[in-house]
C-alpha cells in the first residue's frame, strides 16, 4: 500500500530541530495532520498529535483481538 504525503507534511531532522515549538504548536491545532520527519534522504520518523496515537492504539488493539479470535476459530479451538 503506498501512502502520499503532503510535501508541507515532510520535515528534515534539522528543520525540526530549528522549529520543534512551532511545528507541534501546527499538529496541535490541526493545522498539521502529521510531521514526517527525513534524515539523510529517509523517512524516519512521524509526529502525530497524542489523541491521534490514543486512537490508532485502540484500533490496533480491536484489531489484534479480532485476529486472534479469527485464528483460534480456523484451528478449531
Amino acid at each position: 500500500m503506498a501512502d502520499f504525503y503532503e510535501k508541507h507534511e515532510i520535515f528534515t531532522a534539522t528543520e525540526m530541530v530549528r522549529d520543534f515549538s512551532g511545528i507541534l504548536k501546527k499538529i496541535g491545532s490541526r493545522e498539521l495532520e502529521r510531521a514526517i520527519i527525513v534524515k539523510n534522504g529517509h523517512f524516519r520518523a512521524v509526529m502525530i498529535d497524542y489523541e491521534e496515537y490514543e486512537k490508532l492504539k485502540n484500533a490496533l488493539g480491536v484489531l489484534q483481538k479480532i485476529y486472534t479470535k479469527n485464528k483460534k476459530a480456523s484451528n478449531g479451538d
